[in-house]
């Protein structure tokens, strides 16, 4: 049984790619699964939301800090591009062959990069509440559940950002909220990711043809919902689903339906994989 949120005991990974360092930390053995996190945080919001759904089937899993967030450094980084070199060197230095990829918000972003510059390094791609180059429309923040006790786990000065990035407000995202994301926003490079934020634009091509999963939250007001959709004609082999009640917290606010559609993209990017009891 997997450590529950909060309990988490990986082994860190720092790698040299450039002038870059990069940190990240890994649980288990097996194929690679690299999921990158969203921007204003660290790999502890994706590692604690994937580590609580993914199918114990023979997986590394790799959650590195993207540059100028966590214990990953920034020099030489200019632009978003450069970030996308970064990771490839990344996850060539990983040594395992094609690796499975995930990102969420801004990771997702980069990671659609990476596959469709380096698609001989992606087994699979996975797209969760994706950020583009840009930001079309979006619905309004719209709460849809609200515990009388959800705040029961938080310090006053959590509650503001706790209620703007979450739409199901329980203790139990107030836990994750707590535990995974707050940690992450204390510890990033805020000039340096200004410069790297300052090349936003990524030079994606034709899009990536394997085995693809894009998710997006019905209620999701930082970057909506139709932008995803309209990721499919990228990605000839997606399967899409658009979440209603979860907005861009989804993973942390539906964790069974993440973990459902983690373990479907698992089976069809990975088919010949050998489960473990």
């Amino acid at each position: 049984m997997r450590a529950p949120p909060g309990q988490l005991t990986g082994t860190d990974v720092d790698n040299q790619v450039g002038a870059v360092s990069v940190h990240a930390v890994a649980h288990g053995s097996g194929l690679p699964l690299v999921a990158l996190h969203g921007a204003g945080v660290d790999h502890r919001e994706i590692e604690a939301a994937v580590e609580a759904v993914v199918p114990d089937v023979g997986l590394r899993r790799v959650y590195p800090d993207l540059p100028g967030m966590g214990r990953t450094t920034t020099e030489g980084l200019n632009g978003n591009d450069d970030v996308v070199t970064v990771l490839a060197g990344f996850v060539e230095q990983l040594g395992e062959g094609p690796v499975l990829l995930l990102g969420h918000s801004y990771g997702a972003y980069l990671a659609r990069g990476l596959a469709d510059r380096r698609p001989e390094l992606v087994l699979g791609l996975a797209l969760v509440c994706p950020l583009g180059g840009g930001t079309g429309q979006v619905p309004e923040h719209q709460v849809v559940r609200q515990d009388d006790d959800a705040y029961d786990e938080l310090a006053p000065e959590q509650r503001a950002g706790f209620d703007e990035y979450l739409v199901v407000r329980t203790r139990a995202t107030a836990r994750r909220y707590r535990d995974s994301v707050v940690p992450g926003t204390t510890v990033e490079d805020e000039a340096a990711l200004e410069r790297v934020f300052s090349g936003w634009a990524i030079d994606l091509g034709a899009g990536y043809g394997g085995p693809t999963l894009v998710v997006a939250g019905r209620r999701d007001s930082t970057v909506g919902y139709a932008d995803a959709v309209g990721l499919l004609a990228h990605h000839p082999n997606a399967t899409l689903a658009v979440v209603d009640g979860a907005g861009h917290a989804l993973v942390h606010e539906r964790p069974e339906v993440f973990g459902a559609l983690l373990g479907e993209w698992i089976d069809r990017a990975w088919p010949h994989r050998s489960r473990r009891g």
